[in-house]
């Protein structure tokens, strides 16, 4: 296992297609690769299902169903998470073996991140190993070129914000509005160190 995927970041990439290029750029396939243990679930049952239908849902399904579960975390990690406010328990599971193990993570969870950047130890061990979803797409873009990026990703417009505003059809050019939610990020969740490509 080489690269840590949070249930966020895998909708928004498997839905747009565009999942193995993302993990690609960081030198891993899905096979290396781990996830949640209740994704699948959320996907069949649960708010994934509700937020993104059932015909989104169900193609996601065999996705996440592909990638191996998380191994559980060291709990010298994870107890410095479990009574955070607003780290809920699964982005608990993936910031602490991701910090154990020196794994990349890519997350969509920018609230949680809010809260881990204060937890002592956790920006040491994390540096550049957090994969924020605007990253990824700049990084996307620039191999692939904005206009495949733009069309595989335009089924999310409806359900992220984030994608409804860089990836707007008025918008020639995504990546100037991601590097301006970028560098955003990147003042506001100091200490943590994001990745870029």
């Amino acid at each position: 296992m080489s690269l840590l995927i949070d249930t966020d970041a895998f909708c928004v990439l498997a839905t747009g297609q565009l999942l193995d290029d993302a993990v690609s750029l960081l030198g891993a396939d899905l096979s290396g690769c781990a996830r949640l243990p209740a994704l699948p679930h959320m996907l069949r049952r649960g708010r994934l299902r509700k937020k993104y239908g059932d015909q989104i849902s169900d193609h996601l399904i065999p996705i996440a169903d592909s990638i191996p579960v998380i191994d559980q975390p060291d709990a010298r990690w994870l107890d410095r998470l479990t009574m955070i406010q607003n780290i809920d328990p699964g982005e608990a599971q993936l910031f602490a073996l991701a910090a154990e193990k020196r794994l990349a993570v890519i997350t969509g969870d920018k609230r949680a991140l809010r809260a881990l950047k204060d937890v002592p130890g956790f920006a040491d061990a994390l540096a550049g190993r957090i994969v924020v979803l605007e990253a990824m797409l700049i990084a996307l873009c620039d191999r692939l070129r904005p206009t495949v990026v733009s069309a595989r990703i335009q089924p999310l417009a409806i359900h992220e914000s984030m994608i409804r505003v860089c990836f707007s059809r008025s918008n020639p050019d995504p990546r100037v509005a991601l590097l301006s939610y970028y560098q955003s990020l990147v003042v506001e969740l100091d200490p943590l160190i994001l990745w870029h490509s």
